[in-house]
C-alpha cells in the first residue's frame, strides 16, 4: 500500500511523466501534486469539469458502467485521468510527454498504482 506522495512519485517515474496529481472531483481541489510543468491548480479544476461532464453524459445515456480512465491526446502530450475504484469522486491525473512515453505501459502502471493507493 502506498500513500499519496509515494503514488505520485511513482507516476513521475514513468517515462515521459511531466506532472501528476490526486484530485477531489467534488471540489476540484488537489490532494497532492508532483512535477512543475503545468499549473496543476488550473489543470485539476478543469479536469474535474471533464470528469463531471462524462459522468453526466453516461447517466443521460443510461449507461450503468464505470470509467476506467480517460485519455486526452494533445499534439505533444497525453493527459490521463483515472478515477479511483475504491474512493468515489477522487481521480489520479497524469501528464506525459508524448514523444517519450509508452502510453500502454503508462496506463497499466497508473492502473496498478491506483489499486495500492491509501489515504
Amino acid at each position: 500500500m502506498a500513500n499519496i506522495k509515494q503514488t505520485l512519485d511513482e507516476i513521475m517515474a514513468i517515462d515521459g511523466a511531466q506532472n501528476a496529481a490526486l484530485v477531489d472531483s467534488t471540489s476540484g481541489m488537489m490532494m497532492g501534486e508532483a512535477g512543475n510543468l503545468l499549473d496543476m491548480e488550473v489543470a485539476a479544476a478543469g479536469n474535474t469539469e471533464v470528469m463531471r461532464a462524462k459522468l453526466k453524459t453516461m447517466k443521460a445515456l443510461g449507461l450503468n458502467d464505470n470509467i476506467e480512465d480517460m485519455l486526452i491526446t494533445l499534439g505533444t502530450a497525453y493527459h490521463i485521468i483515472r478515477p479511483l475504484s475504491t474512493q468515489e469522486g477522487i481521480f489520479l491525473y497524469a501528464v506525459l510527454d508524448k514523444s517519450k512515453a509508452n502510453l500502454a505501459l503508462a496506463r497499466r502502471k497508473i492502473a496498478d498504482l491506483e489499486k495500492t493507493l491509501v489515504f
